[in-house]
C-alpha cells in the first residue's frame, strides 16, 4: 500500500511538473511571435506595488491559464470580482492581470500545499488515516493563505496612508495658503513626500492625473477615496467636495480638519500606549515571572532540602 501511494505521488508530481514547464517554455508559432513582438512595440507596461509586469507579459499569460481550471469550476460573480479587484487596489496593486494573478496564486497554494505534504507523507511512511488529515489541512491552508496576505497587506497599507496624511495635510495647508490651487498643492504634496510617505505620494499623484486628463475633480477625489479605503481619507474627500460645491475657504477647511486629524492621530498614541500595559501580561506571567521565582526561591529550596536531608 506504501509502495503504491508512494508511486502515485510521484508520477502525479512528474506530471505537474512537466505540464507547467510545457505551458511555460512551449514554443510559439511564428504569427504569435510576431504579433506579440508588436504589442511589446506599442503597449508600454504596467506598474503594480513597485513591480513592473507587462500586459501581454510572461507572467499574466502562464498566470491565465494557471487560473483558468479554477475560474471554471467556481467562476466568480460581477459582485466578487468588483470586490477582489477593489480589495487588490486597496493593497497597492492596479494592474488589469492582478486578480488573474492573484487567482493563480490561489491554484497554487491550493494544489502545492497539499501536494508538498503528501509526498513528505509518502517519504515519511505516515499511516493513511494520518496522511490524509494532514492534506486536509494542508488544502484548508492552502485556500486562507492568499486572502489572510492580501488583508494584511491592505491592513499595512491603509496604516502608512493613515499616519502620512497628517503631514500631506499640513504641507497642502501651506501649499493653499502660499497661493497654489487645490490640484497645484495635491501635485507639490506627492512631490515632496515621495521618499518619507510614498503610499499617499502615489495616490495624490494619481488623483491629479486624472483630473488632468479630463474627469471632474469631485469623481476624482472620490475614486481617491475608494482606492485607499481609509476613514480619514474619505472624510477629508467629502470636506474637499463640500467646499468646492459650496464656495467656502478650501485654505481654512483643510486646516481645520488638519487640527482634529492631529487630536485623533495623538489620540490613537495615547490608546496604543495604554494597550502596551495589557499586551504584556501574558508574556511577563509565562516567561519572566517563572524565571524570577526560580532566580529567588531556587537557593532558599536548595537549602531547605539539604536541611531535610541531613535530619
Amino acid at each position: 500500500m506504501l509502495l503504491i501511494i508512494t508511486l502515485s505521488t510521484f508520477i502525479c508530481f512528474s506530471l505537474g511538473v512537466m505540464g507547467v514547464y510545457w505551458l511555460v517554455f512551449r514554443p510559439q508559432s511564428a504569427a504569435t511571435e510576431r504579433l506579440r513582438r508588436l504589442g511589446e512595440r506599442n503597449a508600454g507596461s504596467t506598474a503594480t506595488a513597485g513591480i513592473i509586469i507587462a500586459e501581454d507579459s510572461p507572467v499574466a499569460e502562464f498566470a491565465e491559464k494557471i487560473a483558468a481550471p479554477l475560474n471554471r469550476l467556481a467562476p466568480p460573480s460581477a459582485a466578487e470580482a468588483r470586490k477582489l479587484q477593489k480589495q487588490l487596489m486597496q493593497a497597492g496593486f492596479r494592474s488589469p492581470n492582478a486578480p488573474v494573478i492573484y487567482r493563480a496564486i490561489q491554484v497554487g497554494t491550493l494544489i502545492g500545499l497539499p501536494g508538498a505534504v503528501a509526498l513528505l507523507c509518502a517519504l515519511l511512511a505516515r499511516p493513511f488515516g494520518d496522511a490524509l488529515l494532514l492534506i486536509l489541512f494542508a488544502f484548508v491552508v492552502g485556500f486562507f493563505v492568499p486572502r489572510y496576505f492580501l488583508k494584511r497587506t491592505i491592513r499595512y497599507r491603509q496604516q502608512r496612508i493613515r499616519w502620512g496624511l497628517a503631514d500631506a495635510l499640513d504641507l497642502m495647508v501651506v501649499s493653499i495658503e502660499a497661493g497654489l490651487g487645490l490640484n497645484a498643492a495635491m501635485l507639490r504634496v506627492s512631490d515632496e513626500l515621495k521618499d518619507v510617505h510614498p503610499d499617499i505620494s502615489e495616490e495624490f499623484e494619481l488623483a491629479n492625473l486624472e483630473i488632468r486628463v479630463g474627469r471632474d475633480r469631485e469623481e476624482a477625489l472620490r475614486n481617491l477615496a475608494e482606492r485607499t479605503g481609509v476613514d480619514d481619507l474619505c472624510s477629508l474627500v467629502a470636506m474637499l467636495i463640500q467646499a468646492d460645491r459650496f464656495g467656502t475657504s478650501i485654505a481654512r477647511a483643510v486646516r481645520i480638519f488638519s487640527d482634529s486629524l492631529r487630536t485623533k492621530r495623538r489620540q490613537r498614541a495615547e490608546q496604543a500606549a495604554q494597550k502596551a500595559a495589557v499586551k504584556l501580561l501574558f508574556p511577563l506571567a509565562c516567561f519572566l515571572f517563572p524565571t524570577l521565582f526560580i532566580a529567588i526561591l531556587g537557593p532558599a529550596a536548595l537549602t531547605l532540602i539539604d536541611t531535610l536531608g541531613n535530619m
